[in-house]
């Protein structure tokens, strides 16, 4: 037994696929997709418990309007979006014609096409344009997958867009760990830094940063 998070051996996490997640044939089929056509890209996809784990926090949270930013080929938009009601929207923000074409045909495929309002434009601009059209206070769950560099910017933006308990979910701060190595100046590793820090500090939320896949922090605006 441990008091510290476990470092997961390969076969244990094999374990983890097979026995703690129930990973939809369709997002199935998508992780294989992307796998074959993003080549070293593919590893921008969240893996199959996280995806788990943020439809269980959305549908704990009776959530019927969220928001991406970043979508790459659509798995954490589809897995969030399985889990909104019949009536919940998803406003997906993503600047690649490319990827968001499988994405699209995938979400036809999981059945959750309906739900999902693809924006191909930069993220900022589409938040920004929500908050300019009175949707500030409205979302209930927000997740942010994009540029590194712009994770304060759109952290921004998302607590203005949340309503009071709602849940920004923030990818990849543990950045492979180089985030904790002082040694690695990188312009993205320091800006997670950064970022880390900011909502680290940030009294309007309450915080967890959890240690899955790539890291991912949880904020609750109070």
């Amino acid at each position: 037994m441990s008091n510290e998070t476990l470092t997961l051996t390969p076969q244990a996490y094999d374990y983890l696929q097979r026995q703690g997640v129930r990973e939809p044939q369709a997002l199935a089929d998508l992780r294989a997709a992307t796998a074959e056509q993003a080549g070293a890209a593919a590893g921008m996809q969240i893996a199959p418990e996280q995806g788990a784990f943020m439809a269980m926090l959305v549908s704990l949270m009776g959530a019927r309007k969220t928001l991406e930013a970043g979508v790459f080929t659509g798995y954490s938009a589809a897995a969030v979006a399985l889990a909104l009601p019949d009536d919940g929207t998803l406003v997906a923000c993503d600047i690649s014609d490319k990827w968001s074409g499988l994405a699209q045909e995938y979400w036809q495929l999981a059945g959750v096409a309906d739900k999902i309002d693809l924006h191909i434009a930069p993220a900022t601009q589409t938040m920004d344009a929500l908050i300019d059209g009175g949707e500030s206070g409205t979302f209930d769950f927000i997740f942010l997958d994009a540029e590194k560099s712009e994770y304060q910017a759109y952290y921004i933006r998302a607590l203005a867009l949340l309503r009071p308990g709602g849940l920004v979910a923030i990818d990849n701060v543990l950045w492979s760990g180089r985030v904790a190595d002082d040694t690695a100046i990188d312009a993205d590793t320091v800006a997670i830094r950064a970022f880390n820090a900011m909502v680290h500090d940030d009294d309007r939320v309450t915080v967890s940063m959890v240690p899955i896949a790539d890291g991912l922090t949880l904020a609750q605006k109070k």
